[in-house]
């Protein structure tokens, strides 16, 4: 049983900035996904522990991974048809080393942040 998101009033809805940016990154690995807020659901994704990935990285935790990353998910963005995106960095993330290789790239791609 899929539980819907509460429903905002309109007013709401208006001003808030439907894509989102989430990046998580463990000791292995390098993921990022971009979150409908309205709807609650991923709208795209990409990880470096995806099998097609694996083969084309040299390893899948350091910067070189995370820019690839932000290009892969940046390029799945624009095939759906999604042009801009909002970044959320968690309390501990800072604008440096694999946070900012993956914004970067999402920006050199042409994906535009808000």
């Amino acid at each position: 049983m899929v539980i819907p998101p509460p429903a905002r009033p309109p007013r709401i809805i208006k001003f808030l900035k439907p894509y989102v940016l989430k990046m998580h990154f463990s000791n292995k690995y390098v993921s990022a996904q971009v979150i409908h807020t309205p709807t609650a659901t991923v709208a795209s994704s990409a990880s470096s522990q995806e099998k097609a990935l694996r083969s084309s990285l040299e390893t899948t935790r350091d910067v070189a991974a995370a820019a690839k990353i932000g290009k892969i998910l940046a390029e799945r963005l624009l095939l759906k048809d999604i042009p801009a995106v909002t970044v959320h960095l968690k309390r501990e993330q800072k604008y440096h080393g694999k946070v900012k290789a993956v914004i970067d790239s999402l920006r050199e791609t042409g994906v535009k942040l808000l």
